[in-house]
């Protein structure tokens, strides 16, 4: 099963429990979906799902900020709500140091050095590691490789 099936699943066990907060989280996520599909006139693969998923879930994370500093505790549980719908949806994250040898390797690979060679460097990493790992510890464990 498809991780799109998986979430259509979901969405029809969510509306069957009468869950509303989960039901309207699936159905932005859906909505998203459908929308690069019909933009791109494509089918999505998982790994396109995934990074979809990956970008809600940091505008989720961003909102969910900007909420607790401006005092709206409400508002601030919903996304907090949305962002653990969302993060069920992601594979197995990597973590700090699986992370930083993955970068060391690929500097290997690619003979970077330097940080000038940091946008060669982000492309390889980003093309191995979409979906797996937070791009943010990504791109600190980039700088660091390149820096020492």
């Amino acid at each position: 099963m498809s991780l799109k099936d998986r979430i259509t699943e979901d969405m029809k066990n969510a509306m069957r429990a009468k869950e509303a907060d989960r039901l309207g989280a699936i159905r932005m996520l859906l909505a998203a979906i459908k929308q690069r599909e019909v933009d791109e006139r494509i089918t999505l693969d998982d790994a396109a799902t995934v990074a979809i998923v990956d970008k809600l879930l940091k505008q989720r994370k961003d909102s969910h900020q900007q909420f607790q500093a401006a005092g709206r505790v409400d508002l601030a549980d919903k996304e907090a709500f949305e962002i653990g719908v969302l993060e069920a949806y992601l594979p197995q994250r990597l973590s700090a140091d699986e992370v930083s040898a993955e970068v060391r390797a690929i500097v290997t690979e690619l003979g970077a050095s330097g940080p000038g060679d940091m946008g060669k460097v982000m492309g390889a990493v980003k093309q191995r590691l979409a979906g797996k790992a937070d791009m943010g510890l990504v791109s600190a464990a980039v700088k660091a490789a390149l820096a020492g």
